[in-house]
């Protein structure tokens, strides 16, 4: 449900680059994207080890303070993208989104099974970005036509998250979940051969991207392993 700024209309550095320079851009990416799972896994421990609940009340005020924190992380990353502050904001950032795991672990860890349907999500988010990545670095088909399908996928798939607060409907949930996942599936292909192409020449702003689809999909993963997969002791 965590959207970057080209997801609502921005876009990062433009242009092409040499091979030199995108294979540079693709490589610091990678790198800080793994780094950014170290805060994102504190975030998370320290979360459901001491019962973290950063927003409490109603569940709209709630939707609305998180997208308020997380766009608020997203700009300040956009600002300092060329410099040392936004790779720090950036592992803040990712830090927060950990903290934010809490509900969905802590609902997941209720289960006799809880901790390997983590790991089997962890696994299956592992997996598709193995294969979207590789489609999207050795492709030689152009996957730019895909961004404004996927905006409206993903305002799709924000209409009804928040349409089901009050519907609670199991099969609404399942159904956003497995169309949130295709949807930031493609958008991997999309933000990763944006880098190969020259598209993205800030790997701050190519990693925001790419961790949030990663994000997306875990959770979605998570939360549909949880529904019918889950054990209860």
């Amino acid at each position: 449900m965590n959207q970057d700024f080209q997801r609502f209309g921005y876009s990062g550095t433009g242009g092409v680059s040499t091979a030199q320079v995108r294979n540079k851009v693709l490589r610091n990416t990678y790198w800080l994207l793994a780094l950014s799972m170290l805060p994102t896994i504190a975030g998370a421990w320290l979360g459901v080890t001491y019962g973290f609940a950063l927003f409490a009340g109603s569940p709209m005020v709630s939707v609305i303070l998180f997208l308020a924190v997380a766009f608020g992380f997203m700009f300040a990353i956009e600002r300092f993208k060329n410099s040392g502050v936004g790779v720090a904001l950036l592992l803040g950032f990712t830090f927060f989104m950990g903290l934010m795991l809490t509900r969905l672990l802590s609902f997941v860890l209720g289960f006799s099974n809880g901790a390997s349907l983590i790991m089997l999500a962890f696994g299956g988010t592992a997996v598709i970005f193995t294969v979207m990545a590789s489609v999207a670095t050795v492709s030689k088909r152009d996957f730019s036509g895909l961004g404004k399908w996927l905006f409206m996928g993903v305002i799709v798939i924000l209409l009804a998250s928040v349409a089901n607060i009050w519907l609670q409907l199991p099969a609404l949930m399942l159904t956003v979940s497995v169309l949130a996942i295709a949807i930031f599936s493609a958008y991997i292909l999309f933000d990763v051969q944006r880098v190969v192409n020259g598209g993205e020449t800030n790997y701050v702003t190519a990693t925001l991207a790419i961790y949030l689809d990663l994000y997306n999909i875990f959770t979605n993963l998570l939360a549909i392993l949880g529904v019918l997969g889950g054990n209860r002791n």
